[in-house]
């Protein structure tokens, strides 16, 4: 009994720990971030002109994107008429493919088969009623049919970086192999809002599309973006938006992919299988355009651009210099700077700071500017970026100094070394051969003699 309630007491404290260690992992090291939640199954709110990650929530979850796929469709289309391969005027006709992929209940701008309808025409209808009919007329004006069109936008999104996405047609009715994420959402609404033309559909209230030979009235159609117009959906104006696109099936649940400008900031969010609020009717209940309100309200508010790092911070490692005139280190100073757009609760003095020298020391002379290594903001294991070390002043180089260390460096090289060897053997030998080739002489010379006093006594005798 003893036993068991011990090894109860044990998995208790283990689940407690297991729990704190989780909740300490979650911290993000700021407030403001770790207090909001957007009730949506995935959501993303980026800073399109640095790409900074305001939140994120499954941003890289697999989700299936209902008519925002209409935004890659029109991206390429005015792609191609950058390239000179249509114009927005042009006039094309709807074929028999206007339908391809298309199931019941569609939405649609009642475009017909045979209908001759302009490039412009056909790009509002897709992103203002969400035609889905106006995306297959588009295809084949740019790719000639369908099915090449779709490769060109799954060839497209490679290109733009968005891993998670593959298109399986050009509207975004529900199709089990056709899906994307939050993220990848955002970097093709990125690219699409460089676009002046999209812009200014996107963020249009409406637009009267022209007669044409199957509609001889004007037909005016409405944004189903409730950010926009109130024409579908009353209660949800946002008077900073700036668009994009709505999306919805029953699979995909409620998707918007939206911006807005404020005080010359700008913001792109999307949030994905948004439920709607139960038993709500009318304009009543739409979670996915209040989320998105309150995400970009919560942007605008908590997040300031701050300076992390420029060439004011100090307390950097110095450097040892050799063979310096008058110092024998110099400091050193970061050479440009880092800026992000930060919560306000988080401050540059949060963030670390880690150092990589070129080498341990440098050698005189050395300039003011030269780079000798490199330094890194990080903050909660982000990087937020890396800037060059410069030697903050000149070092000359000392004469003296220079010229003993070349003279030793000189000796120092193995070439030299073999060298000196190889003389140091040769004058060796050279000494023990003149020690040694003397005495051979000397023993010589008494022989010499001893013949020349054989010769005296041979004269002798005669």
């Amino acid at each position: 009994m003893k036993k068991s309630r011990l090894l109860s007491w044990m998995l208790a404290l283990a689940l407690i720990a297991g729990l704190l260690t989780t909740f300490a992992s979650a911290s993000s090291g700021s407030a403001i971030l770790d207090e909001m939640d957007v009730n949506a199954k995935a959501a993303v709110l980026v800073d399109p002109n640095t790409n900074e990650v305001l939140y994120e929530k499954n941003a890289h979850e697999k989700m299936y994107p209902a008519s925002i796929t209409k935004v890659m469709t029109c991206l390429l289309t005015l792609e191609a008429v950058d390239e000179g391969k249509l114009t927005l005027e042009q006039t094309v006709t709807a074929s028999s493919a206007l339908h391809t992929g298309i199931g019941a209940g569609a939405s649609t701008a009642d475009i017909k088969e045979g209908e001759q309808i302009r490039i412009i025409d056909l790009l509002y209808a897709a992103l203002i009623p969400s035609a889905n009919e106006a995306c297959n007329v588009m295809a084949e004006a740019v790719a000639g049919d369908v099915a090449s069109f779709v490769e060109l936008m799954n060839q497209r999104a490679s290109e733009l970086g968005m891993a998670d996405t593959h298109f399986a047609n050009t509207h975004g009715y529900h199709d089990d192999d056709h899906y994307t994420s939050a993220y990848d959402i955002f970097l093709m609404c990125q690219e699409a809002m460089k676009h002046e033309t999209f812009r200014t559909i996107v963020s249009s209230k409406s637009y009267d599309m022209p007669a044409t030979n199957m509609h001889p009235e004007v037909r005016t159609v409405h944004s189903t973006n409730a950010l926009i117009s109130n024409w579908n959906v009353a209660g949800y104006l946002y008077s900073y938006a700036t668009g994009i696109k709505t999306g919805h099936t029953n699979e995909s649940g409620y998707c918007l992919a939206a911006s807005a400008t404020k005080d010359d900031r700008s913001l792109i969010s999307v949030v994905m299988g948004c439920e709607r609020e139960p038993g709500t009717t009318g304009s009543n209940g739409f979670i996915y355009f209040k989320e998105t309100i309150r995400m970009f309200e919560w942007g605008f508010k908590n997040f300031s651009t701050q300076t992390i790092l420029d060439s004011t911070k100090r307390d950097i490692p110095e450097i040892e210099v050799t063979l310096g005139k008058g110092t024998n280190y110099v400091t050193l100073e970061p050479q440009g700077e880092i800026t992000a757009l930060l919560p306000n609760d988080v401050s540059p003095e949060d963030f670390e700071f880690s150092y990589t020298l070129n080498a341990d020391t440098v050698e005189a002379p050395v300039e003011k500017g030269q780079v000798l290594g490199t330094i890194t903001a990080t903050f909660n294991d982000k990087e937020y970026g890396s800037l060059p070390l410069v030697a903050s002043i000149n070092v000359e180089a000392d004469p003296l100094l220079y010229y003993v260390d070349r003279i030793q460096k000189f000796f120092s090289q193995l070439w030299v070394k073999i060298i000196l060897v190889i003389l140091l053997v040769v004058i060796v030998l050279l000494i023990v051969r003149r020690l040694f080739g003397g005495r051979r002489r000397s023993r010589r010379g008494g022989y010499s003699y001893s013949g020349g006093s054989h010769y005296s006594g041979r004269r002798r005798r005669r």
